[in-house]
């Protein structure tokens, strides 16, 4: 299993005693050195695999769960590695790391492990972090996926530009497949390298464009060129990433029909719009780690509560509940208001707690949170929402419990025959990044799946 050991605790803290600016000089050399090591030690694996490789600020995740379902559904034998966890053929095990693409000799153990168990495939979340990191290098990449572009890691990165170039740099070095999102705004960054084949997909315009979108509280369903996928996944954002990862199938080889079963079969994403109950009120647990990934998410649950459900009448209108809190302890401080603004404009109630502080003090993240929200007029009760009171600290318009785990027994509280409350920031998270470098273990379904059994 590929895990935090000792040696990166030692190299965290030999870090912290070495001048940042010193260190930021050599970074670049020592990361790429440490990659080309790493791929030199265990052999270069990756000439022996085909890697999948996914990039994008949102969607990452499940297109490569849903690359690796459609690839397994065809019989090829499969490894994917990315924040929902590590996977070779049968073998599964969570991603504790705290980093979605692991360090070089981590990354190239995991390609040599894939490649000794018989893989033929390996679908490969790739970030701006990890590509800033040297992370890449070393690996052959046959296949490049451009998901969507938004403003995302500003502050490691410097600027907007230094984001995506880092991003751009996958499709320099791929060769052989491109599969793009054309409906995104930012296309032109991505579309224009060079590549043996190139396929691009969207709900607007592309070479696979869905048609007779139907959205459900149940889940979505589309045409692709008179095959129609009937999917358990919500959100009009899940048809671009079901397209992604159509694509991705096309381009070696398969048919739409063929893959329909694979796609049809998933009923969740792992803390991607995970519904752990529907009746007789539904809570969601989602990433959401952008103010465009807040935005879809609870677009798409304000849209399912005007849904009608057979079993329940209901007296008054449904609410929607939520749990937030903010971008990890000083990264992306610029997300925050816009959380609040944005939770401001769909949510009836609103609880803000901890989420990753670092060693930020938890309190400013929050209050950051709130500055967004005297923007925006909230879209329910106004005069309700102002006269809740939480258990917690209160300021009139929402509730602030920093104890994640105390904040989501309040919502259950809340939480009446109809109504949807939905808790992001961690989705399949397994743990919790607190001061000192420290890590607690923490998991969002787990904590409401013990709280469901014994009544709050």
């Amino acid at each position: 299993m590929i895990r935090e050991g000792i040696l990166d605790k030692v190299l965290y803290n030999v870090k912290k005693l070495i001048p940042k600016s010193v260190f930021n000089f050599f970074q670049p050399a020592y990361h790429s050195a440490l990659a080309y090591a790493g791929a030199a030690y265990y052999g270069f694996p990756s000439k022996d695999l085909k890697v999948i490789a996914v990039t994008g600020t949102k969607g990452k995740s499940t297109v490569v769960f849903l690359i690796s379902k459609i690839l397994e559904n065809a019989g090829e034998p499969v490894a994917a590695i990315g924040s929902l966890g590590f996977k070779i053929k049968g073998k599964e095990w969570p991603n504790t790391l705290k980093m979605t693409m692991p360090g070089r000799f981590r990354l190239q153990k995991f390609l040599h492990e894939a490649k000794k168990a018989g893989c033929k495939y390996v679908v490969l979340e790739v970030t701006s972090e990890g590509i800033k990191q040297k992370r890449h290098l070393g690996i052959q990449f046959d296949c490049a996926v451009f998901t969507n572009l938004h403003k995302e890691h500003i502050e490691s990165h410097g600027s907007f530009e230094k984001y995506y170039q880092a991003k751009q740099e996958l499709f320099n070095r791929t060769k052989s497949i491109h599969v793009i999102n054309a409906d995104d705004a930012n296309t032109e960054l991505f579309g224009n390298f060079s590549a043996e084949h190139k396929i691009f997909y969207g709900l607007k315009k592309g070479d696979l464009v869905a048609d007779k979108i139907i959205l459900t509280a149940e889940g979505m369903s589309f045409e692709l060129y008179g095959t129609y996928f009937n999917t358990h996944l919500a959100g009009e954002f899940n048809v671009l990433n079901c397209l992604a990862a159509l694509g991705v199938g096309v381009m070696y080889g398969m048919d739409l029909p063929s893959m329909k079963p694979a796609l049809e079969s998933v009923k969740l994403i792992p803390g991607r719009m995970e519904f752990l109950q529907r009746e007789p009120f539904s809570v969601v647990v989602d990433y959401a780690h952008t103010p465009d990934s807040l935005r879809s998410v609870y677009e798409t649950l304000r849209k399912s509560l005007e849904f009608p459900i057979s079993n329940f009448q209901f007296p008054m209108k449904r609410k929607l509940i939520c749990v937030l809190g903010a971008a990890g302890g000083g990264r992306d401080k610029w997300k925050r208001p816009e959380f609040g603004k944005i939770a401001a404009k769909y949510c009836d109630e609103i609880i803000l707690t901890d989420e990753d502080p670092y060693d930020e003090n938890p309190d400013e993240i929050i209050n950051q949170i709130v500055s967004g929200f005297s923007s925006q007029t909230p879209i329910s009760n106004f005069s309700r929402w102002q006269s809740h009171r939480g258990s917690s600290t209160e300021s009139g318009q929402f509730s602030k419990i920093l104890n994640r785990r105390e904040a989501i027994k309040k919502a259950l509280t809340l939480a009446e025959e109809g109504d949807t409350l939905v808790i992001t920031g961690k989705g399949s998270e397994t743990s919790m990044a607190v001061a000192g470098g420290k890590k607690i273990p923490w998991s969002d379904k787990e904590v409401v799946e013990e709280l469901l059994t014994t009544k709050y």
